[in-house]
């Protein structure tokens, strides 16, 4: 399978403080959240000047993809599309039309199953298409790749790094805890039984062994809605509650669920979660997500040349866990995906 062009597909996040209220009316649309839900998490963009991280990183990550591709003589162009704010996946496919591209590889931020990780940025392609019109690009979707070796290893990299900021008289007693985001439990079953958890739960464990800790814990974090709607437990701030009962003197967060340092990461746990763990008298070290690494640009082409040359999947841990392939203009990778 050849391919003219890449697309890097993301969940967008706003520039600007003006910015904030509409990426989050756009974020919810449809589903009820309080104006006053919205204006408490703005307070989270805002501490930051109204700027998402996630955008400047998919930038560079772009730039690291296109020298990747260059070192494989591969000279293609790398487009940006986002969901919920600019550039819009929209607009971009329709670029792409415009400039003459018949077939592109699509590279979601999101390594995982399940409705959020990865039905919806199937929706988003199936919507950009069918903006474009007639003479849209077809747009393969990029397998999932919660157990790619790079990304284990990015992460199994981050702990080690993370554990040698704290004190060196507690770094053998440090509890490694792995978070990722929390999703409703009626939304587990999606796209097959608990699969999104099921994949988490085994990139935690990947990259516990790889980084040589044989006991960890596996939480959840950045909960929304209502409070007698279920959500993926335990939450990672009560989490934390537990160990400092428990006489934990130090703890390494890996943010296992997200491959980049999105405003759940960067406010959720090193401001909340480590405030809380200062009151608590606990050393806090947090693990560094993917980012725009090399690595991570390494692991993008990887995806590109299993189709594009027919390169045998790269996987760690002997495809225990389901890893859904690639997928042509949005369609689901299974009917249960749509339930």
């Amino acid at each position: 399978m050849t391919f003219d062009a890449l697309l890097l597909l993301s969940f967008g996040g706003p520039e600007g403080p003006e910015q904030v209220m509409p990426f989050l009316e756009n974020v919810t649309r449809g589903r009820g959240i309080p104006r006053e839900r919205l204006e408490s998490v703005a307070e989270h963009y805002l501490h930051f000047g109204g700027v998402s991280p996630i955008n400047g990183i998919n930038r560079e990550l772009i730039t690291s993809i296109e020298a990747e591709l260059a070192r494989r003589g591969q000279q293609i162009p790398v487009y940006f599309g986002n969901r919920n704010w600019e550039p819009y996946v929209e607009d971009t496919v329709a670029t792409m039309r415009d400039n003459g591209i018949r077939r592109a590889a699509v590279f979601s931020t999101s390594a995982w199953g399940g409705y959020s990780g990865c039905t919806q940025y199937q929706e988003d392609i199936a919507r950009g298409r069918a903006a474009a019109g007639p003479d849209a690009p077809e747009l393969v979707k990029l397998r999932q790749y919660f157990d790619h070796p790079l990304l284990i290893e990015m992460f199994a990299d981050a702990v080690d790094t993370a554990a040698a900021t704290l004190p060196e008289e507690l770094r053998g007693q440090a509890r490694l805890v792995f978070t990722a985001h929390s999703i409703p439990l009626r939304a587990a079953s999606r796209c097959g039984p608990d699969l999104y958890q099921r994949q988490v739960e085994h990139t935690a464990a990947l990259v516990a062994a790889a980084a040589g800790y044989p006991e960890y814990d596996q939480v959840w974090q950045s909960r929304s809605g209502p409070p007698q709607v279920p959500w993926l437990e335990p939450d990672v701030g009560d989490h934390l509650t537990t160990l400092a009962a428990q006489g934990a003197r130090a703890v390494i967060v890996c943010p296992v669920g997200f491959v980049a340092d999105h405003i759940e990461v960067v406010w959720d746990l090193d401001n909340e979660l480590a405030e809380q763990a200062a009151e608590a008298g606990i050393a806090f070290a947090r693990a560094s997500t993917p980012n725009a690494q090399p690595r991570f640009a390494e692991l993008v082409v990887d995806l590109m040349d299993e189709l594009r040359l027919g390169v045998p999947p790269r996987r760690v841990g002997g495809g225990q866990v389901p890893c859904y392939g690639s997928s042509v203009n949005g369609a689901l990778c299974t009917p249960d995906c749509a339930g």
